[in-house]
């Protein structure tokens, strides 16, 4: 577990879902912990709207000054950099979808890649459109590592269909999972699971995530 975590993936993948279930996470475990959302792809689903529960959790968040607004413009603000610099904190990184959100990951690279060792965890659902194979995924990946250029250390399974997921789902994708892996050289670190569905799937490293519907 590193101190700094990143969370980067295809457009809808489930990436602000994972973030934020795993803030609460660190915080359970009584790390002084920070969520940063530098998300500028997606105005509708952002950290923010999990703000209240992670304040009261006792989680530091910072988010864009336009989230939840009709303005779209890819300032940061200024406390992202504090993120680097205050050690005492556990840091998580909610980034933009896809090449176009890793763009602005890149403004942070040098800081990521100079400093201590970092987890920068490639989202993937194997039901969402271009991300179906190991192969498709491989290819977003590269895109991403790309236009961030902050090299991924791991992969996170969090294969659903919304509402609909059933535990058979999540199984059947660990095969494609697995492939991702050895296509990649990246280790699979966590398969992600609705929490009324963990029982049922007897796999390494399962992760449950309880959060509003809206986020599947």
């Amino acid at each position: 577990m590193r101190r700094i975590t990143l969370f980067c993936g295809h457009y809808g993948s489930g990436k602000t879902n994972i973030a934020v279930n795993y803030a609460l996470y660190l915080r359970s475990l009584g790390h002084k912990t920070v969520i940063a959302d530098i998300d500028i792809v997606n105005p509708y689903f952002r950290t923010k709207d999990s703000e209240g529960q992670l304040k009261a959790a006792g989680i530091r968040v910072i988010s864009l000054p336009f989230a939840n607004s009709n303005v779209d413009l890819p300032s940061l603000p200024s406390e992202v950099y504090s993120v680097f610099q205050n050690t005492e904190e556990y840091a998580v990184f909610d980034i933009g979808g896809d090449d176009s959100g890793a763009y602005v990951l890149g403004r942070f690279a040098p800081y990521i890649l100079s400093g201590e060792p970092y987890d920068n965890l490639y989202v993937v659902n194997f039901h969402r459109p271009l991300t179906s194979t190991a192969e498709e995924a491989t290819e977003v990946l590269r895109e991403i590592e790309a236009a961030g250029h902050v090299p991924f250390t791991g992969i996170v399974n969090n294969t659903n269909l919304g509402e609909e997921t059933a535990a058979q789902d999540i199984l059947l994708s660990d095969g494609e999972a697995r492939r991702l892996s050895r296509l990649t050289g990246l280790p699979l670190v966590m398969t992600s699971v609705r929490e009324d569905l963990a029982a049922e799937v007897n796999l390494e490293n399962v992760f449950p995530l309880k959060l509003q519907k809206k986020y599947w």
